[in-house]
């Protein structure tokens, strides 16, 4: 049988779809990833068993990305340092002293999560790693830990105009649009509803305390003193012997300082060293993942001379953090590894091109496109499991939808609505990047987090959906943000009041 005869065709879906499926049914991620591949596999060799063999080992070779792999074990071994120096305790009393409240350890959360907005892998893993302290002395479960990370990650990346997101959605905008990438990003924002509306409803759902669906199983728990609900054992955690009495808060806040003013600095001098002009060019033609690594490494050199004269760590111990470090990121690299190589699967079986072809030949110029385009992007994404690669299929063909001045509100909307189908894919997922990040940065199963975070990203997106018409007869974007939020809080409100209602019945029944 001939492989040839599945490329470019509906099957290129079944293999992200099967690992997706498998996932949520048995809660167990490797082996639905792994099956995934190894069937998107056969499916490309025709199912000859050794051809698709060579087919699954060249693609998971091709298909990893080093520079991540390589960012993730650093950022573990900053991780276990700032752990093992005492400086996460220290910042966990120290904020204690300070954030007196469950809502006001997940506030902070959400306010760092929207500060650190150059890039979504650096934001998951440093938002995790300096908040999971305060947030667990105030129990606040993995899964609700993992979730505001997630949401004030993609969605604060894609409306800033700093960003490693931006950059990428620059790069996809064609010479001829009739307006440059950057300018097309900028009038996107306020129509990016998945992104806004997301931010909405984490400062709702953290403000009212409102939980429902599988989170409130997992807040009810995390009361209890059960953070995990399950999956705990997949994280190891510094020894308490291990972690020196002499850490300081400055331990933690300063290595969190260096990372994030390097990072920022590095990816300015690389966009420089492409030949920008300025610093909003810099960003746009920044090195991301070399800037990232080479901040992990200033940041682990600068810990070494914080950590080591004063005693806080030994030399065995700094250098044991590396292994503890990569011990620490084995489950997210592992699901990265199999997510690339699913990916990798989709690219050789051309689901690009399927996507490309129902889409062109199956839509025209209405004011619904927006909304059709939003749902794809989410279908795409949640079967990709990125973003970025649905941005490069679907950002293309908007813009030639609408050619024309006339036309370019339109556009704009259009591809907004990808950007926010993109990221609203992206978020409930678990073969995502970004999700997996978020899950090893609140350090929760991630299972757990896909399972919880999807019921809260479909509220949203049923109102991105209305919201997306609304533009499309309106074409303002303040009369359908507005019309939008108001939606999301009315359906919020509703279910709040609905969940009480319910709950004081069980109450009264006992």
């Amino acid at each position: 049988m001939d492989g040839v005869m599945f490329i470019g065709t509906w099957w290129s879906l079944v293999p992200p779809l099967l690992a997706i499926i498998l996932a949520l049914v048995t809660k167990e991620v490797y082996s639905s990833l792994f099956i995934g591949v190894a069937f998107g596999a056969l499916l490309y060799a025709g199912f000859q068993p050794w051809n698709a063999f060579m087919a699954f080992f060249d693609i998971m070779k091709s298909s990893m990305n080093l520079n991540i792999l390589i960012f993730d074990v650093l950022l573990g071994m900053i991780i276990v340092l700032m752990a093992k120096s005492g400086g996460s305790a220290a910042y966990g009393k120290w904020a204690g002293t300070r954030i007196k409240s469950k809502k006001s350890a997940m506030l902070a959360t959400t306010g760092l999560g929207v500060l650190i907005f150059v890039d979504d892998y650096f934001n998951c893993l440093t938002v995790g790693s300096v908040m999971r302290p305060v947030t667990d002395r105030f129990k606040v479960s993995r899964a609700k830990l993992a979730y505001i990370i997630d949401a004030t990650a993609a969605p604060v990346c894609i409306i800033a105009p700093v960003s490693s997101w931006a950059a990428a959605v620059n790069s996809y905008v064609p010479a001829d649009a009739g307006i440059t990438g950057f300018q097309l990003f900028l009038r996107t924002i306020p129509y990016n509803l998945y992104a806004l509306l997301t931010l909405a409803m984490v400062l709702y759902i953290v403000i009212t305390g409102f939980d429902f669906g599988l989170m409130k199983k997992h807040e009810q728990n995390a009361a209890k003193g059960d953070l995990f609900t399950s999956g705990a054992e997949e994280f190891e955690q510094v020894k308490a012997e291990e972690i020196s009495a002499k850490g300081r808060v400055f331990d933690l806040v300063l290595p969190v300082a260096v990372l994030i003013v390097s990072a920022i600095g590095a990816m300015i001098y690389t966009g420089f060293l492409g030949g920008a002009t300025d610093i909003i060019t810099a960003f746009a033609g920044c090195d991301a993942e070399t800037s990232l690594i080479f901040a992990t490494m200033l940041t682990i050199l600068f810990m070494l001379f914080l950590y080591l004269p004063r005693k806080v760590v030994t030399f065995k111990g700094f250098m044991d953090s590396f292994v503890e470090g990569f011990k620490l990121m084995i489950p997210a690299v592992a699901i990265l590894i199999f997510a690339w190589s699913l990916k990798g699967v989709g690219d050789a079986l051309g689901i690009a091109q399927f996507v490309e072809g129902v889409v062109g030949s199956n839509t025209s110029a209405s004011v619904f496109i927006p909304a059709i385009m939003f749902m794809i992007a989410i279908f795409l994404a949640f079967s990709t499991g990125t973003s970025w690669g649905t941005f490069a299929i679907l950002v293309p063909i908007v813009i030639a939808m609408f050619p024309g001045a006339d036309r370019l509100e339109m556009m704009i909307i259009a591809v907004a609505a990808v950007l926010a189908g993109a990221v609203c894919g992206d978020h409930v997922s678990p073969i995502s990047d970004t999700t997996v990040m978020s899950s090893a940065g609140a350090q929760s199963n991630h299972i757990n987090h896909v399972s919880t975070q999807m019921q809260y990203a479909t509220v949203v997106a049923v109102v991105c959906i209305v919201g997306y018409v609304i533009a499309g007869f309106v074409k303002i974007w303040w009369v359908t943000l507005g019309l939008s939020l108001a939606i999301l809080l009315i359906i919020l409100t509703f279910m709040r009041k609905y969940v009480e209602g319910k709950d004081r019945k069980a109450v009264s029944d006992d």
